[in-house]
C-alpha cells in the first residue's frame, strides 16, 4: 500500500507535470519550438486508435523526443481530446521509483479527478527507467484496449532490444533519429536557399535540389557538420562555444559509461569509451577487427560486442564492403565505421573549418547519416587493391550494383575527371554508365568516353537525400 505522505507528493508532482489541465495548452516554451519534420509522420500513429499497440518514441539523447511529446499534447488539445484524458509522466523522476507503470496511471487518473477506464492517452517520458517497462507496458495495452499508451526513452539500445524481445504485436517503434540537414535548413528559416533541379540518375529524373546561394549553404552545411545533429545546439550560441560539455557529457559519457554498460553487463567502461574515442577520431576510415584488436588490446570477439552496442544505441554505423565489381565478400574482414551524427566528433574533439584536413570524412559521414534514416536500404562501399568507391547502392533482387556514388570535399575533379580512375573502373565493372561525384560547389555533366559523371555539391546532395526520404516515408 502506498505511503499517504508518498502519494500525495506523486499526486502533487503529476498534476505539476499536466499543466494543460488548469491552462488547456501546453507551455509556452515548449509551444514556440519548431515542429521537427518528422512530428509530421509520428503524429498520425499516435493518434492511431483502430490499432491495439503501444508507441515506442526511440532515438538517441537530445533529438527532441520530450519536444516532440509535448508537440502531441498540444495537437491532441486541439483536436478537443479533453485536457484532463491528457497524462504526461516523466519516469526517471525520483517520485516514480519502485512504482509500476499502472500504479502511475492509476495515480494520474486520480490526480487528475477522472476516474474512467476508457479513451485516455498516458505518455511515459524516459520509459528506460522502469525496470521491466516492457513487460508493464504489455499489460497495459492489453489491460485498456480503449486507451493509447505512448513511450519513449534516450536509451536506443535498450528500448530497440525490449521493444523487440518482448513486445511483439503490442508495440510500434519510432525511430527519431538526429536532425538531417534537410530538417536544419528549415529549422533555421533558410529553405529560400533551396531550389528543384532535374539531374539523370539512373536513367530517371528524380528530385534533386540545388542552391542559388552556395556559398551561404557551404556556411551552413558546416555549421551543421559541428553543430547540427541536435535542435537545442543550433539555436544556442553559448553551447556552441563549449560543444564538448553538452555533447560529450550529457550524450555520450550517459550513454557510454551509463546505459550501455547497465544493459549488458559492462565492466570494463573505459575501454568501451577509448574504443569509442578512437573509432569517432577515424570516422568513415576502414577498419578491421584485427587492426582494432591490434590497436586497443581488446580481444577480437568483445570488439565485436561492442560494435554491435554502440550500433544499437544509434551511435555508430558499420558498413560493408564489395569488390570492383559489386559482389559482397564471403568474409567481413574489412569494413567502414561512421558516426550517425557528425556534430559528436566535434564535440569530442574540435570543431572544424571549411578547409580543415578532416573535412572530406565528415563530409562522408554527413552524407552517410543521411541516407541512414531509410530503414528499408543498406549502402555499401567498394574496396580493392588500388582502388576504392564511397558509396554503393545494390539492388536486393538481383545483388548487382544499380549506383556509384563518390562522395568528395573538393572541385578538382570536376575539371580532371580523369583521375576518377576507381569509380570508371567500378562502374565498367558493373555495368554502370554514369555515376555521381560531390563537390564544393560545381555542378554539371561531364563524360570520360561513353561513361557520365554528373557533379553536384555536397551540401545541396546532404539536402536532398534528407528531404527525398522524409517524403518517401510519408507516402509509406
Amino acid at each position: 500500500m502506498l505511503n499517504s505522505v508518498a502519494k500525495s507528493q506523486i499526486i502533487d508532482r503529476i498534476r505539476f507535470e499536466n499543466p494543460w489541465w488548469v491552462t488547456g495548452h501546453i507551455e509556452d516554451d515548449y509551444n514556440q519550438m519548431q515542429r521537427r519534420a518528422y512530428f509530421e509522420l509520428f503524429k498520425p500513429q499516435a493518434f492511431e486508435n483502430d490499432i491495439r499497440r503501444a508507441l515506442v518514441l526511440m532515438g538517441p539523447r537530445r533529438v527532441g523526443k520530450t519536444v516532440m511529446l509535448y508537440h502531441l499534447v498540444e495537437e491532441l488539445l486541439m483536436a478537443k481530446v479533453p485536457a484532463r484524458k491528457i497524462i504526461f509522466l516523466t519516469i526517471e523522476n525520483p517520485l516514480y521509483i519502485h512504482k509500476t507503470l499502472e500504479q502511475l496511471f492509476q495515480l494520474g487518473k486520480e490526480a487528475s479527478g477522472n476516474t474512467d477506464k476508457n479513451d485516455w492517452y498516458v505518455i511515459f517520458d524516459e520509459i528506460q527507467y522502469c525496470r521491466e517497462w516492457e513487460v508493464h507496458l504489455k499489460s497495459l495495452v492489453d489491460s485498456y484496449r480503449q486507451c493509447k499508451f505512448i513511450a519513449s526513452g534516450s536509451a536506443a539500445a535498450a528500448l530497440k532490444y525490449k521493444s523487440q524481445e518482448s513486445g511483439a504485436g503490442r508495440f510500434t517503434d519510432f525511430m527519431l533519429p538526429p536532425l538531417t540537414f534537410h530538417e536544419y535548413v528549415e529549422l533555421k528559416d533558410q529553405n529560400h536557399l533551396m531550389v528543384p533541379t532535374s539531374v539523370i540518375w539512373n536513367g530517371n529524373v528524380s528530385a534533386f535540389y540545388t542552391s542559388t546561394h552556395l556559398d551561404e549553404l557551404n556556411k551552413h552545411f558546416v555549421n551543421y557538420l559541428n553543430f547540427g545533429g541536435y535542435p537545442e545546439v543550433i539555436f544556442n550560441e553559448k553551447i556552441q562555444t563549449n560543444p564538448g560539455r553538452f555533447i560529450r557529457q550529457d550524450i555520450v559519457d550517459k550513454v557510454l559509461l551509463r546505459d550501455l554498460p547497465s544493459l549488458y553487463g559492462i565492466s570494463d567502461v573505459q575501454e568501451l569509451n577509448s574504443l569509442f574515442t578512437s573509432i569517432t577520431y577515424n570516422t568513415a576510415n576502414e577498419f578491421s577487427y584485427e587492426e582494432l584488436s591490434q590497436n586497443s588490446g581488446v580481444p577480437k570477439n568483445t570488439l565485436k560486442k561492442y560494435i554491435e552496442y554502440l550500433e544499437a544505441a544509434f551511435l555508430l554505423k558499420q558498413v560493408k564492403r564489395v569488390d570492383q565489381s559489386g559482389k559482397r565478400f564471403l568474409r567481413d574482414n574489412f569494413f567502414k565505421l561512421y558516426l550517425t551524427n557528425p556534430s559528436m566528433r566535434s564535440a569530442l574533439f574540435s570543431p572544424l573549418t571549411a578547409t580543415d584536413d578532416q573535412m572530406g570524412n565528415m563530409v562522408e559521414t554527413a552524407i552517410y547519416a543521411q541516407w541512414m534514416h531509410r530503414e528499408w536500404f543498406t549502402p555499401y562501399y567498394a574496396r580493392w587493391n588500388g582502388g576504392e568507391v564511397d558509396m554503393i547502392g545494390i539492388d536486393e533482387k538481383n545483388l548487382k550494383p544499380n549506383w556509384a556514388l563518390e562522395i568528395k570535399w573538393s572541385n578538382r575533379y570536376f575539371e580532371k575527371t580523369q583521375e576518377l580512375k576507381s569509380l570508371v573502373k567500378f562502374c565498367n565493372e558493373s555495368g554502370l554508365d554514369k555515376a555521381l561525384v560531390t563537390t564544393i560547389d560545381k555542378e554539371g555533366t561531364k563524360t570520360e568516353g561513353d561513361f557520365t559523371l554528373q557533379f553536384f555539391p555536397a551540401a545541396a546532395y546532404a539536402y536532398t537525400v534528407g528531404k527525398n526520404t522524409l517524403v518517401r516515408k510519408k507516402t509509406k
